[in-house]
């Protein structure tokens, strides 16, 4: 089942860090936010996944567009949640100002 109807042509109907096209039983699944600093820059990200293993390997092999510039990444931050809506509240908090602040402390 797709997401969108009819499947979409680009990927633009799921933002970064969803589970892709094909939904599967959502309850089961735990949400990880997660933060990344660059070894070579002072460059931080914050990002949501299903699968923190799965996405630091993207990162640090150069596929995804916003990071590939600033790989490799050392993990500063993880946190599991149940539901995707209680971790995209979380990171949306380490984005903002207070939330970048806070991540700075932990390097």
């Amino acid at each position: 089942m797709y997401i969108c109807s009819p499947p979409p042509r680009w990927r633009t109907c799921l933002p970064a860090g969803r589970i892709g096209r094909r939904m599967g039983n959502l309850s089961s699944l735990r949400f990880t936010v997660y933060a990344i600093k660059s070894n070579n820059r002072n460059y931080i990200y914050v990002g949501m996944t299903n699968n923190l293993e799965r996405r630091l390997k993207e990162h640090n092999q150069h596929e995804n567009k916003s990071t590939k510039a600033y790989a490799p990444f050392t993990l500063i931050y993880f946190e599991v949640f149940d539901s995707r809506s209680a971790a995209r509240v979380k990171e949306k908090y380490l984005k903002s100002g207070i939330g970048k602040a806070f991540l700075k402390t932990l390097v």
